[in-house]
């Protein structure tokens, strides 16, 4: 056997020789960036570059067949004294205030109702779901009956049980035009806050209502002590979501009332569309679009704030 000389080199190991482009596609840290980039494409595009021009246009007296040019706060000037521009923002906040507040109350009681054993309650489950899943328009069209001056439902049982002697003019008194656009969105929105919260609801534990019976708890003790607790990070999604979808809504509003009477429903959505694309005045429209936005974020850092206090989320005991 041939001894190997000891002045003899040693072998190089092989070495891959990848472009800088390969190391980073195989590597395993970027994986989750290139899922994520057709999303972030589409978000870019059909979310983020609408919000920024739309802000751009805000600072412009850009009009329908008219390219503007740069006008500063001419716009935002024009809307601090427009008295109709802050009846919406009024009627904005009465109606996104009003609505989620019912939608939550009905929301967690028809949840908490749902959650008990009963006979069809896959079916019951299912037909709560009906008012979210009707196109929008439908349920304003079906509402529009029901509100009618003449034909209306409500005001012909009134009537016969005696209680009224003529029509409620449900959609031409301001007052009454704003309770109905708002009780048409709780019918619409309870479904949606009933189904999510019967879901946290599921995630619960029974042998906690179990431990808690064992100790007397009363029912209202069992709700603050063990469902409520456990319920809250859930109930901050969803209503951090039923916020924005009532502060937005535009459809059910435009299609029932078009704003009137005398701008007692336009809400900033609607004076947006309003003056913007009927009118002509897209930066004005804009404008009123783009003051949406601290309204919108004003929500959505009190709903993180709140559910960063749960310090038990994070494994430790609650505050």
């Amino acid at each position: 056997m041939t001894a190997i000389p000891a002045s003899a080199p040693a072998a190089k190991p092989y070495v891959s020789r990848q472009s800088a482009w390969q190391r980073l596609a195989t590597n395993h840290n970027w994986i989750a960036l290139w899922f994520m980039l057709p999303a972030a494409g589409f978000l870019i595009l059909f979310l983020a570059y609408p919000l920024g021009l739309g802000v751009w246009m805000s600072f412009t007296d850009v009009r329908i067949g008219r390219p503007g040019v740069f006008i500063g706060l001419e716009n935002y000037e024009w809307l601090w004294g427009d008295s109709v521009f802050w009846l919406s923002v009024f009627n904005t906040l009465v109606y996104t205030i009003v609505a989620s507040a019912i939608k939550f109350a009905l929301g967690l009681y028809l949840a908490l109702l749902l959650n008990r054993s009963m006979p069809f309650k896959a079916l019951i489950r299912a037909a709560v779901l009906i008012p979210f899943i009707v196109p929008t328009v439908l349920s304003a069209i079906a509402f529009w009956w029901i509100y009618d001056s003449q034909f209306s439902i409500i005001s012909w049982s009134l009537t016969k049980m005696g209680l009224i002697n003529q029509n409620i003019n449900f959609l031409g008194d301001p007052t009454w035009a704003r309770i109905s656009v708002i009780i048409a969105n709780i019918w619409r929105g309870v479904p949606f806050v009933a189904i999510t919260l019967l879901a946290g609801l599921q995630t619960v534990s029974p042998s906690l209502y179990e431990a808690a019976t064992l100790d007397g708890a009363t029912n209202w003790q069992r709700f603050r002590y063990i469902t409520y607790p456990l319920l809250t990070p859930i109930i901050a999604v969803v209503m951090t979501f039923s916020v924005l979808f009532t502060f937005t809504d535009f459809q059910l509003i435009w299609a029932l009332t078009r704003g009137g009477p005398v701008n007692a429903t336009h809400l900033m959505a609607t004076l947006s569309y309003q003056r913007g694309i009927l009118s002509g005045r897209l930066g004005e429209g804009a404008a009123i679009a783009t003051a949406m936005i601290p309204f919108l974020l004003a929500a959505i850092t009190i709903s993180w704030f709140g559910m960063q206090r749960r310090k038990w989320q994070q494994g430790s005991d609650n505050d």
